[in-house]
C-alpha cells in the first residue's frame, strides 16, 4: 500500500470515528411493550434531536404499543411518551422527561446529498447497542411503500449495513449532521437500505410537535390501478393511459357523497391527471382539506366529472 492509499484510509476511518463519537450519545434504544395480549417486546433505535428529550424514530417501532421504554447511549434508562406518529412516512416523536445532559444531534439538509458520498448509520441492530455501519449514499430520490400504505418520496438509498433494529436511528454525514432515519432493507439483499431524508422528517416533526398527527385530506375509496384500452384513451382524449378503478366506498364519505361507484376508474383530480393511486395520494395533501375539487372518471362509455370536498383523514 502507498503512503497516499495510507493516508486515505486514515482520513475516511477519522471521519467515520470522529461522526460516531460525535453522534452516538444522542442514539437510544426503544423497547416497545405488548401491542395486545401474547404480543412479544420490540425494540429499534432513535435518537435525541432536541435537548430537552424529543426523539425521532419510525411508527413501525412505536406504532400500537403500550409502553415504551428508552436507554440512552450510556446505559440511563426512561419511559418513553408517543407525541405523535406519522405511518404514512413512518415517523414518530417520542418524549422522555426529566432526563438530564441530553445531547442532541443536529439535522442537516438532505437537498444538499451527492450520490457517493459518505453515509454512517448508528443504531441498536438485534439489540447490539449503538453499533456503527458506513458505506455510501447509493441513490437518491427513491420512493419506498410505507407501512400504512402510502408511498414514501425522496428516500434515500445506502449501502451502510442496517439490520433489524435499525430502525429509527439516524444516518449522518461526514460532518455528523443527520440526512436521514433509517427505515427499510431489501430481505434477502446486500446493500440495498433505505433511510427517509432529513428534509421530509423535519417537516413531519413540526406537525407532529403541533398537532400529534400530520393533517391529509381523504375521498374514503378503495382502488387498483389499471390500464385503459388504447379505445378509451383515444376515444375520450385522455391525458393517461391507466388510471385508479375504485373497488368500494365508504359510507358518508366524500366520495360517496360525491356519486363515486365501485368500478369507476379515476383519471383526474383538479387540474391534475392520475395515472396511479400514488398520484392521488400526493394529490391528497392538508391543504386540501374542505377545498372543493372535481374527480374525472371513466364509468363504463362515458367520462364524467363529479364535484367532490375532500375531508381531513381519519387517524390511521
Amino acid at each position: 500500500m502507498s503512503d497516499a492509499d495510507a493516508t486515505l484510509l486514515d482520513a475516511y476511518s477519522q471521519a467515520v470515528v470522529r461522526v460516531a463519537r460525535q453522534v452516538s450519545p444522542s442514539v437510544v434504544k426503544i423497547e416497545s411493550g405488548l401491542r395486545a395480549e401474547g404480543d412479544a417486546r420490540g425494540s429499534g433505535s432513535g435518537f435525541v434531536f432536541t435537548p430537552d428529550g424529543h426523539l425521532l424514530t419510525n411508527s413501525h417501532v412505536v406504532h400500537g404499543t403500550r409502553r415504551l421504554t428508552v436507554t440512552l447511549s450510556d446505559g440511563r434508562q426512561a419511559p418513553g411518551h408517543l407525541v405523535g406518529e406519522d405511518p404514512a412516512t413512518d415517523l414518530a416523536v417520542v418524549r422522555i422527561h426529566d432526563v438530564p445532559d441530553l445531547q442532541a444531534a443536529t439535522f442537516g439538509d438532505s437537498t444538499s446529498l451527492e450520490v457517493g458520498q459518505l453515509a454512517i448509520a448508528i443504531g441498536n441492530p438485534y439489540g447490539f447497542e449503538c453499533t456503527v455501519t458506513a458505506g455510501v449514499v447509493s441513490a437518491l430520490g427513491r420512493s419506498l411503500r410505507s407501512f400504512a400504505g402510502r408511498l414514501i418520496d425522496d428516500v434515500i438509498q445506502t449501502d451502510a449495513a442496517l439490520n433489524p433494529g435499525n430502525s429509527g436511528g439516524p444516518l449522518v454525514d461526514s460532518r455528523g449532521r443527520v440526512i436521514g432515519v433509517n427505515t427499510a432493507v431489501i430481505r434477502m439483499a446486500q446493500g440495498l437500505c433505505f433511510a427517509i431524508a432529513v428534509n421530509t422528517a423535519k417537516f413531519v416533526v413540526s406537525r407532529l410537535l403541533r398537532d400529534g398527527h400530520v393533517r391529509r385530506s381523504w375521498l374514503g375509496v378503495a382502488g387498483q390501478n389499471v390500464p385503459l384500452s388504447r379505445r378509451q384513451v383515444r376515444f375520450h382524449d385522455l391525458p393517461v393511459e391507466s388510471g385508479v378503478r375504485v373497488l368500494s366506498v365508504e359510507r358518508r364519505s366524500p366520495a360517496e357523497a360525491a356519486g363515486l361507484k365501485p368500478g369507476d376508474v379515476i383519471v383526474g383530480y383538479g387540474e391534475q391527471r392520475i395515472a396511479n393511486i400514488d398520484d392521488l395520494h400526493r394529490l391528497l395533501t392538508d391543504e386540501q382539506v374542505g377545498a372543493p375539487s372535481t374527480l374525472r372518471v371513466v364509468r363504463g362509455n362515458d367520462v364524467q366529472t363529479l364535484p367532490v370536498i375532500p375531508a381531513l383523514a381519519p387517524a390511521v
